[in-house]
């Protein structure tokens, strides 16, 4: 699978973080989706079913943290490969699923080399 063909949803609360790892995933090829917290996550996903990977944050607003996001849609979208960020430490390896985890900060070219390696 290329970049070209492989569709990323990015969920970020800071609009900044958001805007900033869109665009250089875009710039590397990746068509990217993004959302703001796991309630528009969870929407976009059923919206874009061309989405393959999903690159989420830990710590966000609303009922669904980034971990619980992770854990429904490795449970609702088993295909979709998840890469879990956060900045506030590494969770614990039975918190995260099956996927990667990048600490912030990050480069855009450490998250696109997970993504390649993750099969995106």
């Amino acid at each position: 699978m290329t970049t070209r063909n492989t569709t990323v949803l990015v969920v970020e609360d800071e609009a900044l973080l958001l805007y900033s790892i869109a665009d250089e995933l875009r710039d590397q090829g990746f068509a990217v989706v993004e959302a703001r917290n796991a309630a528009e996550a969870i929407r976009a996903l059923e919206a874009h079913p061309e989405i393959h990977l999903l690159f989420t944050d830990v710590d966000m607003p609303g009922a669904m943290d980034g971990l619980a996001l992770a854990a429904a849609v490795r449970h609702r979208w088993p295909p979709v490969k998840i890469i879990v960020t956060s900045g506030k430490g590494r969770p614990a390896p039975s918190a995260l699923p099956d996927g990667a985890f990048i600490p912030k900060p990050y480069t855009p070219h450490a998250i696109s080399e997970v993504f390649r390696r993750l099969g995106g």
